[in-house]
């Protein structure tokens, strides 16, 4: 017995020769949500681990705690790097006067003054290598990358800031237990509060 060959009805964008850009990314119609594009190619989100949820929840309410009031968190919005890459950081902080509106959809990467990347299995090349690159490229001055660490797969976050020079990212510190923070602004969060969410 042969299994039968069930008909799909999903049509993949075919890209044009030169690859997508920023402007195709926002009017492709039925493309998954959260999709990136990177270097012209789409690039689809895999489902996320618990844990990248509990990260991001801390996160996100952490920074707003100590948020000056020109700043604002923003969670998997797409911002825009380059005519062909479009990346969408799992939280970003934004400088207020960019935020335009409720019907917004991504923002330019001058805007954005720190993006975060809760590195997963599937995104671990684009997390530690590809759009860090990109971010630093586009002059988004601090970047941080959360991974998951040890027996109890605590987060660790590894805390970088923009050489403009040579317009990379220099590591600037590794915390286990707590981010205390002076730059970008007032930062001080427990990463062992994970365990309550």
């Amino acid at each position: 017995m042969t299994a039968e060959r069930v008909p799909t009805t999903t049509s993949w964008p075919v890209p044009p020769p030169d690859g997508f850009t920023a402007d195709d990314l926002f009017n492709l119609p039925d493309l998954p949500p959260h999709t990136e594009l990177i270097d012209g190619s789409l690039v689809f989100v895999s489902p996320q681990r618990d844990f990248h949820g509990r990260v991001l929840y801390l996160l996100e309410h952490a920074l707003r705690q100590t948020l000056p009031e020109t700043l604002r968190v923003r969670r998997e919005m797409a911002v825009r790097l380059s005519r062909q890459s479009v990346a969408e950081p799992d939280v970003s902080v934004v400088r207020a006067e960019a935020v335009e509106g409720r019907r917004q959809t991504s923002y330019q990467a001058s805007d954005v003054l720190l993006a975060v990347e809760v590195v997963s299995p599937e995104s671990e090349e684009r997390d530690r290598d590809t759009k860090p690159r990109k971010y630093a490229k586009a002059g988004i001055e601090h970047f941080w990358r959360v991974e998951m660490k040890g027996e109890d797969d605590h987060p660790v976050v590894y805390v970088y800031e923009l050489d403009e020079t040579t317009e990379a990212y220099a590591l600037t510190g590794i915390h286990h237990d707590r981010v205390k923070l002076t730059v970008p602004f007032g930062i001080d969060i427990d990463l062992g509060d994970i365990e309550h969410l």
